[in-house]
């Protein structure tokens, strides 16, 4: 019989270190073990508890991998071992432990995860403390910050998760019996980690935790079960908002509801229509939303056409046991069109919902009218439907009654319709009615015998006049219903444009604040818009960034406001905006605010790297000066303090010899504050070259002043025929002697360093070419950066300086350092230069180099 292909997974999750997760693990393993199943101990710590140890005895334990950390030894799991002896069930203790470097995998739940996927059942253990989503709240409460954890999704994903919880009480008297830490330990633990108000804390975090995964077992098997009846086996309080002014007396009354039942949960739920046209107000349902949020409550947005179908729909969906509805608002005379939402929720809810209907201030005060469908046309279009409608058969009955055209009644009929279908694609459906209306009466008055009068003689003109109405109306209603899903679809389709420009500009990140709201301000026509934010409740209003003439300086100054979280808001003038342009508004809102999060956090990113690269190069300097300045005072304070001694009598050689390595430690400090003081410039930005047209043979041999035998360690190959360079001859000089000295030191002393230079359209390279050990393609750029040394570089040769200085003052002349391979070994320095313009020198003064002395060290 094959292996399953996946093994299953148990965890034991502790609210607090020491109420028993490794105990209860292994208990569980001694019951499996007498039922015959293969289960063997991969890796259980019992921290030197007498109960847990003699738990282990009677169960197979695998050996453990030693591996060799800083000098010490440390044991941890051997998968292979565990992956070898193939058992049905293995125990892994510590599910959030770190492995020792050079361990298989870095955490232990993933080498869980290789036992699982070969097929062998894990049961393993993990405190509370250990999530990594509760490691704030949990440094929050205890003052400890765990640095070991394990993704939530991994424990999530257990097959069964079993919690081992304990009182406070008894798990300080556990404590203070020594049956979790040792006697020298256990003051310092009660008065610190063990306090009862961390362990109650820990504990609540732990009950609610596995309350939540609970829940989300139930919703699986209630979807996989397709139960639709609700189980009452926790408190949901659904909460039906309108968008009127008694949402809040609901929300606080649900959360008073919610507080009397142990873990009730409040979730609010607004059912839009799906044509989007609506009469609630979109900052009282902001409002809403945050006092739903501020109660431990969720807010939801559900699109519905039928109010009472959707929130039932919604209250089944998420198990709710209660809804908390509002007294309607409707007028009297309104209930003649149905028995309202209440009524019907409470009507069809069943026996497994319980309908709160909550009285408040706005019962029977009416819900005021929704929004006109025509005003959508705009003002001249809905007069001018009028117009067509009412003003074109009055002129066209008039014609026809003038000219005396006897077309028959049929064909009059057919002119009149004309107007009424012309009226409705013009001004919608209200003008067409009226055109209809008034065309029909024109008919029987004009063109129905008896002639003049309102009265019809022929029952069958009766007839023609009814069919003419009805078709009118029916016309008019298909056409105004296509004229407004037209004007519905391209709404849409500009919605979507702006909604796709939205995400665009999230995913690539380009938008700046300011551009945003210059589009927001195109989009919908206004006049000024802004982004205001305040830090509390209470604060004044500051603006974070606008756009037009106008400044706001509150939200309530504005002609439209869109509120962005609790402390930030969106504010227009110009117009008031319709409801249905403020769900696209919206999107700006949010996208504004995302904005401005992110040019805020890149601004902290910049600074929090420019103090990082600070403190590196600090840190960098005081470890290479440490060593690199003392050298050379050591060197000439012993031969200072050699001259000035009294009992002994120093030869001229022996002097001499002293005064020589008094010179060359001098020098060595000289090259090295040097550096050090140019790289400070380049750091703080004040290098400023001096641009000048010189011949790069006049620079070249003055940076080799330095070097130790010029004539023997550099070849040097610079024609007079090359053309003028635009440098600063000072930094020049200082860079081409850094690099030449690097060269020298790493070349063999048998094989000189090529100095070369050749023109390339208008640039000139200059090449400085040895034939040392090389550097590898992943490092070439690296030894460009401060303070490094690559492979095995001398100490005492500079502190990594040298190549950082060098590129860093040809970069400020325009021009590019970089590294090459030298072809059959070596390193090749390739300094890129720009060529003069013209050829004749400047009348300006030569500049005095503003870097003295080059720098030895093939590091930056």
């Amino acid at each position: 019989m094959g292996r399953r292909t996946r093994g299953k997974l148990r965890i034991y999750l502790g609210s607090a270190p020491g109420v028993g997760k490794t105990y209860a693990m292994l208990s569980e393993a001694h019951r499996r073990v007498e039922r015959g199943t293969d289960c063997v101990v991969a890796f259980v710590e019992h921290h030197d508890r007498p109960r847990t140890e003699v738990m282990l005895h009677g169960l197979e334990q695998l050996p453990r991998r030693e591996l060799a950390y800083r000098g010490t030894a440390f044991h941890e799991m051997d998968v292979d071992a565990v992956l070898r002896r193939a058992p049905a069930v293995a125990l892994v203790d510590e599910l959030a432990h770190t492995n020792v470097p050079g361990s298989r995998n870095a955490k232990r739940w993933q080498d869980v995860e290789e036992l699982l996927g070969a097929g062998i059942d894990v049961i393993s253990t993990v405190n509370i403390q250990h999530l990594e989503s509760l490691g704030d709240v949990v440094d929050s409460i205890t003052g400890v910050r765990q640095r070991e954890t394990v993704p939530d999704e991994v424990v999530r994903r257990a097959d069964q998760i079993e919690l081992v919880d304990m009182s406070p009480q008894a798990l300080r008297r556990r404590m203070a019996h020594g049956n979790i830490y040792k006697s020298d330990k256990v003051d310092a633990a009660l008065s610190n980690y063990f306090r009862p108000g961390n362990l109650t804390a820990l504990r609540e975090l732990a009950l609610l935790w596995v309350a939540d995964r609970a829940d989300e077992y139930l919703q699986e098997y209630r979807g996989e079960h397709n139960i639709r009846s609700t189980w009452q086996a926790r408190e949901r309080i659904v909460v039906g908002l309108t968008g009127g002014p008694e949402g809040r007396t609901l929300i606080r009354r649900a959360a008073r509801l919610a507080e009397k039942g142990a873990g009730g949960e409040v979730l609010a739920v607004y059912i839009a229509r799906s044509d989007g046209l609506t009469a609630a107000s979109p900052k009282e349902l902001a409002v809403q939303r945050t006092l739903v949020e501020d109660l431990g409550g969720t807010f939801h947005h559900v699109i519905g056409d039928d109010i009472p179908a959707a929130l039932l729909e919604f209250a089944r969906g998420v198990n709710a046991t209660q809804i908390v509805l509002g007294s309607s608002r409707r007028k009297t005379w309104q209930y003649m069109f149905g028995p309202g939402v209440g009524a019907t929720v409470a009507r069809e809810s069943g026996p497994d919902l319980d309908v709160h209907i909550v009285t408040h201030d706005e019962v029977a005060k009416g819900r005021g009218l929704p929004v006109a469908r025509g005003a959508r046309l705009g003002r001249s279009r809905i007069v001018w439907g009028w117009l067509t409608g009412v003003g074109g058969p009055a002129l066209l009955a008039l014609v026809l009654t003038h000219t005396h055209s006897d077309l028959g009644l049929a064909n009059d009929m057919l002119l009149f319709l004309s107007l009424t279908v012309a009226a409705a694609l013009v001004g919608g459906l209200l003008p067409a009615l009226a055109s209809a209306a008034f065309g029909s009466l024109l008919l029987n008055y004009f063109f129905t015998p008896p002639l003049h009068l309102w009265t019809v003689a022929d029952p069958r003109n009766i007839v023609a006049i009814v069919i003419f109405v009805w078709v009118a109306v029916s016309v008019a209603s298909v056409v105004d219903i296509a004229a407004r899903r037209t004007h519905q679809a391209a709404r849409l389709r500009a919605e979507s444009e702006i909604l796709s420009f939205l995400a665009g500009s999230v995913l690539r990140g380009d938008s700046s604040l300011d551009a945003l709201l210059e589009r927001v301000r195109e989009t919908f026509a206004m006049e000024s818009v802004a982004l205001l934010e305040r830090e509390g409740d209470t604060a004044p209003w500051t603006c974070a960034a606008s756009v037009g003439p106008q400044s706001l300086g509150r939200p309530e100054d504005a002609d439209v406001d869109m509120p962005v979280g609790d402390h930030m808001a969106l504010a227009l003038t110009g117009r008031v905006l319709p409801a249905e342009d403020r769900r696209v508004l919206a999107a700006f809102a949010a996208q504004a605010a995302v904005v401005l999060d992110r040019q805020r956090l890149q601004s902290e990113a910049d600074q929090a790297r420019t103090l990082a690269e600070g403190n590196r190069i600090r840190t960098a300097l005081l470890a290479a000066v440490s060593h690199d300045l003392r050298t050379p005072l050591a060197s000439i304070k012993a031969s200072v303090s050699s001259l000035r001694s009294e009992d002994v009598d120093w030869s001229p050689e022996d002097q001499a010899e002293l005064l020589a390595g008094i010179e060359e430690g001098s020098d060595r400090l000289d090259h090295l504050v040097g550096n050090l003081l140019d790289m400070s410039r380049l750091q703080t930005g004040t290098v400023t070259p001096l641009i000048r047209e010189i011949d790069l043979d006049e620079v070249v041999p003055l940076a080799l002043v330095g070097v130790p035998d010029p004539d023997l360690s550099v070849d040097l190959d610079v024609p007079e025929t090359l053309p003028m360079v635009s440098v600063d001859k000072g930094l020049l000089e200082r860079a081409v002697a850094n690099v030449v000295e690097n060269a020298v030191k790493y070349s063999p002393p048998d094989k000189p360093v090529l100095v070369s230079a050749s023109t390339l359209g208008d640039r000139v390279e200059l090449r400085v070419v040895d034939r040392g050990p090389g550097v590898p393609d992943e490092a070439k750029d690296r030894i460009f950066a401060p303070f490094q040394r690559y492979g095995d570089a001398p100490r005492g040769a500079g502190v990594g300086l040298g190549l950082a200085v060098a590129r860093g003052f040809t970069e400020a002349m325009g021009g590019t350092l970089g590294a090459e391979d030298t072809p059959g070994g070596g390193l090749t320095m390739v300094l890129t230069l720009r060529a003069a313009a013209r050829t004749t020198p400047d009348a300006a003064p030569e500049a005095e180099p503003t870097a003295a002395g080059p720098q030895r060290g093939r590091t930056a």
